[in-house]
């Protein structure tokens, strides 16, 4: 019976994670998926034959966790990243030197591709501390493992979405929505199809060794026409209000003090007055073999349950 190359997915049950497992299993990969919490991916199970994916217990806060996890893995791909701190889980200890053991453990083990997912816009998002600890992240992946495919997704789209899911439950609740600065920030919103259709290309070619990808839809959004379009397409008129930042900083310092996830932190504050767009003679996924997918096309599908009839 033919044995299919073992890819090996850390941190697969999260948004990008499952749809990653899911692209990877359908191209005939054997998937290990490590995870903090192996009871709750059981659900990614069912996306392959029986057999063909296998969780396990890791955590990348601790390195002995992850000894002897890569063995024969063809590819490693690592995906656990925070966009805010809460309790132990510090933007040092996962984006910078949780991607390092990663990388280092995957390079110990012989894996022939280790794929790091960053994010677009980091260098110029480098007085928050998100920004700071993704590039830092990045110089510790090429350093433990020089070949490593770098992915940089702008907004990610899809079900799970933690931009346009969270406005449109926003806009169930409250009548206003807020543009902090006018909301002229400048996306360029990627499907997270893409995004997994990006992780197995980079599996899958050993041209893209080393390089490092740029991952965004074909249009140009600014936050407001986002804001925009999610009301069109829900059928509601939130009214849109202007949000100086500095008043949002002061909000988002009371949202942290709470005991659950916040709607925002002082730091990604920060991040929303940087342009998160490709930069000019950046590689693309154009550049994998990939069409983007319409963000607009897609969003009435992924939004219906929102909208008001």
């Amino acid at each position: 019976m033919q044995q299919y190359p073992l890819v090996t997915v850390v941190g697969g049950s999260g948004f990008v994670g499952r749809h990653a497992v899911k692209a990877l299993a359908a191209a005939g990969y054997r998937v290990r998926v490590l995870v903090r919490d192996t009871v709750a991916a059981e659900f990614l199970k069912p996306c392959a034959t029986v057999g063909q994916i296998a969780i396990e217990h890791a955590d990348i806060t601790r390195p002995e966790t992850l000894a002897g996890k890569f063995a024969g893995s063809d590819a490693v791909v690592s995906l656990v990243s925070i966009l805010y701190e809460r309790g132990r889980q510090k933007f040092d200890a996962i984006n910078v030197a949780g991607a390092r053991a990663v990388a280092a453990e995957a390079a110990k083990a012989g894996a022939r591709t280790f794929v790091h997912i960053s994010a677009l816009g980091i260098e110029q998002a480098s007085d928050t501390r998100y920004g700071q600890t993704k590039m830092a992240g990045e110089a510790a992946v090429r350093e433990a493992f020089p070949t490593a495919v770098i992915l940089r997704p702008s907004l990610i789209v899809g079900p799970e979405d933690s931009f346009f899911q969270r406005f449109a439950r926003l806009s169930m609740i409250t009548p206003f929505l807020p543009l902090i600065d006018g909301g002229k920030t400048r996306f360029q919103p990627v499907m997270v199809t893409d995004v997994a259709q990006a992780i197995l290309a980079a599996v899958r070619n050993p041209d893209a060794a080393g390089q490092t990808y740029a991952l965004a839809g074909e249009k140009i959004y600014s936050f407001r026409e986002m804001l925009e379009m999610l009301a069109r397409i829900i059928n509601r008129r939130p009214c849109l209000i202007f949000a100086p930042s500095c008043l949002v900083k002061i909000k988002a310092f009371f949202l942290e003090l709470l005991p659950f996830a916040p709607l925002i932190t002082r730091d990604q504050v920060k991040l929303l007055a940087h342009d998160n767009v490709v930069p000019e003679g950046a590689k693309t996924l154009a550049d994998l073999g990939i069409e983007p997918a319409s963000v607009e096309d897609t969003l009435p599908h992924l939004l219906s349950r929102y909208v008001r009839t």
